[in-house]
C-alpha cells in the first residue's frame, strides 16, 4: 500500500513550483483585453524591461475627455487638471493587484503633490460605490475617482494611444493634457516615480 503513496507525494511537491508560477501570473492584472496594442508600427511609444511604455513629446497624442462623478458624488472633469501632470489609476475594489498598488499609489500622491501632480482613480467594474469607498478609506487614498462601473471611460481612447487594457492600468499625461506613459500591470512606488518624475523635469 505505502507503494501507491509515494508516487502521488512526489508529483505533489513538483507540481507545487508551477501551481505558484501560475497564481503569479494570474495575480499580475485582474482583466484585460487581448488585443493589447504593442510598442511596434506607427504607433511611436517604446515599451521598457519594466512594462512602463513611454512616448516621446513630439509624438504624443491628446486624452479623450475624461469626466463624471466622483465617488463623493462631485463632478469631475480631467481637463481641468490641464497645467498639471495627471497620474490617472483605473482600479476596482475586487482587484487584488489593486490592492497591492493602492499604498505605494497614496503614499506617491502625498510625495508630488507640491510638484503639480494630480492623482485621478477610475473605479470600474464595481456595480456599487460602498466596496471603493471603503477600499479608498482602509487604503488612505487621498485623491478622487471618477465611478465608471462600466468601463466606458477606458473605451475612450483611441486606438493607437497607450490605452489602459487591464485592471489595473496606469496612464500618465503630460502637462498639455497628452498621453505621456502607461503600465498595464501593478506599481510600487519607484516604478510610479519613473513615470512621473521625467515628466515633472519637462519644460
Amino acid at each position: 500500500m505505502s507503494y501507491g503513496r509515494a508516487p502521488r507525494r512526489r508529483f505533489t511537491l513538483l507540481a507545487a513550483p508551477a501551481a505558484v508560477v501560475a497564481l503569479a501570473l494570474t495575480l499580475t492584472a485582474c482583466g484585460g483585453d487581448d488585443n493589447k496594442t504593442g510598442g511596434g508600427g506607427n504607433t511611436n511609444f517604446v515599451t521598457g524591461s519594466g512594462g512602463i511604455s513611454t512616448v516621446a513629446k513630439s509624438d504624443r497624442k491628446a486624452a479623450p475627455r475624461l469626466d463624471g462623478e466622483t465617488l463623493e458624488g462631485k463632478q469631475l472633469d480631467v481637463a481641468d487638471y490641464k497645467g498639471k501632470v495627471v497620474v490617472l489609476n483605473m482600479w476596482g475594489s475586487w482587484c487584488g493587484p489593486c490592492r497591492l498598488e493602492a499604498q505605494y499609489f497614496a503614499k506617491v500622491a502625498k510625495e508630488t503633490k507640491d510638484k503639480n501632480v494630480q492623482f485621478v482613480g477610475i473605479n470600474t467594474r464595481d456595480a456599487q460605490k460602498g466596496p471603493a469607498l471603503s477600499f479608498e478609506k482602509d487604503y488612505g487614498v487621498p485623491y478622487p475617482s471618477i465611478f465608471d462601473p462600466t468601463g466606458k471611460l477606458m473605451l475612450r481612447f483611441p486606438k493607437g494611444t497607450l490605452r489602459p487594457q487591464a485592471i489595473p492600468s496606469t496612464v500618465v499625461l503630460d502637462r498639455d493634457g497628452k498621453i505621456a506613459a502607461r503600465s498595464l500591470a501593478a506599481l510600487d512606488a519607484d516604478q510610479l516615480h519613473k513615470m512621473i518624475d521625467p515628466l515633472i523635469a519637462e519644460k
